[in-house]
């Protein structure tokens, strides 16, 4: 598959750590008659893992959605590489954040090679940039390379959701927006994609995941955003923001937060009485 040459556009100027790519400032967001952020600031920066977590229904995605400039504000502004979402063109935007949705669905029979290679798109006609070695990259960094020639409809749930991630690395945006990525994906490929993340964090891009799991996010973020009913219940480092009596609260379910025996980290469970 090859794209059509497009009017070239400058890419973003690399960032410095701790720069923010993206961030919400007082957003509300109202879906039909519900008022889905009442009011929610969050910030994401360059070579950081921020998580959002929360129960169902809390606004993760579409705080997401919000911050991919995917959904509009009602209230509050939406900054993209330090300007409003909406000042951007959709061309800009592609070469500036990166979007995984919950699920991905084609109508085609593209095969795997074909998928991972859509997210070139935004740099069609561009000078320097080398394709092939994106594709292969990022192919090789959520390990289905080796079925690139199978069609995607063909592929279980899991390994559909790292097809979808592996085009969202091969688009070389400096910001990534993960809804859930590790949904579908079995124990092995949960950590894989989660070390993805912290080495595309510590290679300079700012990283927004979605996740239900809050053992993953204690293990990989460097900071939690904590999403209750629409609003940020707490925002920092895993080992600060997540308390038994936060979590308790927020889920409306005991949790217990204990210290691995050997190393020390985060673990969240709920307590279960005998």
């Amino acid at each position: 598959m090859r794209f059509p040459r497009t009017a070239r556009l400058a890419p973003p100027a690399p960032a410095a750590a701790g720069d923010v790519l993206a961030e919400a400032e007082r957003l509300h967001v109202r879906l039909g008659a519900r008022e889905v952020l009442r009011g929610v600031d969050v910030t994401a920066r360059a070579g950081e893992v921020l998580a959002l977590v929360g129960p169902n229904g809390a606004g993760k995605s579409t705080l997401l959605a919000a911050l991919a400039a995917d959904l509009r504000a009602g209230a509050g502004v939406v900054r993209v590489h330090g300007r409003p979402a909406a000042d951007w063109t959709a061309p800009e935007l592609a070469l500036r954040r990166a979007v995984l949705p919950q699920s991905t669905a084609l109508s085609f029979p593209f095969t795997v090679e074909e998928v991972v290679r859509m997210g070139r798109a935004p740099w069609a006609g561009a000078a320097g940039t080398d394709d092939e070695a994106a594709v292969a990259g990022a192919m090789a960094a959520t390990e289905v390379a080796e079925f690139a020639a199978r069609p995607f409809s063909a592929l279980s749930g899991g390994e559909r959701a790292r097809v979808a991630f592996a085009r969202v690395l091969a688009q070389h945006a400096p910001l990534l927006l993960l809804d859930e990525p590790t949904a579908a994906l079995d124990l092995r490929h949960q950590e894989l994609v989660l070390r993805v993340c912290r080495e595309r964090a510590r290679a300079g891009d700012a990283v927004v995941v979605v996740l239900h799991d809050l053992g993953l996010a204690a293990a990989y973020a460097h900071r939690v955003a904590v999403l209750s009913a629409g609003r940020v219940a707490a925002d920092g480092p895993p080992a600060e923001v997540f308390t038994g009596e936060l979590l308790s609260d927020v889920y409306r379910q005991p949790v217990e937060v204990l210290a691995h025996p050997r190393t020390g980290a985060v673990l969240v469970a709920p307590r279960r009485d005998p």
